[in-house]
């Protein structure tokens, strides 16, 4: 079983989220658990938590089938410490909001190290403040998510998920999300089955399946390692469908959430059926 469903809008309330899933016909979902690019937002309160246990009930979907982003402001591998500290703050914050709702995978940009320290030590940052929110938080773990390699953003490599990764200290809280779009975007190909193995197996080899938390589901307008983080709609950009159907296909994979981040939401039902129709 595979979690398939689209990140979907909080307008209204962090509750909306599971019935705007549900009209889609989805079987999963993403969503924020506040304003993405906000960095305080009051506490969830108990009527809209009750509110959104309720419709996660009423809908069927559990903990495993939803996986939360956090703020596009966070950068826990910043160099400079009060920022970092801020950042930290911060995902601590959106871990508890997490667990207040009842779920457990909170997917996170590793971070950046701004130009301003080298990729050992940026890791080695982002490490010690998962270390931190692990500490501070109980019952959510921590997704990283592959990046398009874009700048100075750390996580363009299957590497550097492994290095932030050997040094978390509860390695049953941390794991890993697979973006498809940035995957292709960092340089690792996965058009056809032949280098859909290769990509697999070298992701297998250094990081280990054990650790997939979660997949993101989208096509790339940009060319194949060109650094440019530009998502599209299934099979209307530069990786087509083969891939989707060869991810749909791989049990790997069962389990979790796969959540589109496609342009074009007036077709979101269209894909869900489709990826739907490619699993085994």
């Amino acid at each position: 079983m595979k979690y398939i469903g689209p990140h979907v809008s909080i307008s209204g309330g962090v509750q909306n989220a599971p019935v705007n899933a549900f009209e889609l016909g989805a079987a999963g979902f993403g969503m924020f658990s506040k304003n993405q690019r906000q960095w305080a937002a009051k506490p969830l309160d108990a009527a809209a938590i009750g509110a959104f246990k309720e419709n996660m009930t009423r809908c069927g979907y559990g903990p495993q089938s939803v996986l939360v982003h956090d703020s596009y402001l966070i950068n826990i591998g910043n160099p400079d410490g009060d920022k970092r500290a801020r950042s930290v703050d911060a995902l601590i914050d959106e871990a508890r909001r997490c667990a207040d709702l009842g779920l457990t995978l909170l997917n996170i940009h590793p971070g950046s190290h701004l130009g301003e320290a080298g990729v050992d030590e940026c890791l080695e940052m982002i490490a010690e403040s998962v270390n931190t929110v692990l500490d501070k938080t109980e019952g959510v773990t921590i997704v990283l998510e592959t990046t398009a390699g874009q700048g100075s953003n750390v996580g363009g490599r299957f590497e550097h998920l492994a290095a932030i990764i050997d040094k978390v200290d509860d390695k049953s809280r941390v794991g890993v999300c697979i973006d498809t779009c940035h995957i292709f975007a960092a340089g690792y190909d996965i058009r056809d089955v032949n280098r859909y193995v290769a990509t697999m197996m070298e992701f297998d080899r250094v990081v280990g399946f054990k650790y997939i938390r979660g997949l993101h589901l989208n096509d790339a307008k940009s060319s194949l390692g060109s650094g440019v983080d530009r998502h599209d709609s299934i099979g209307k950009g530069q990786l087509g469908t083969e891939p989707f159907r060869l991810l749909m296909e791989d049990d790997r994979f069962n389990g979790i959430p796969c959540v589109l981040e496609t342009v074009d939401e007036s077709i979101w039902r269209d894909e869900i059926e489709m990826l739907r129709g490619w699993m085994n």
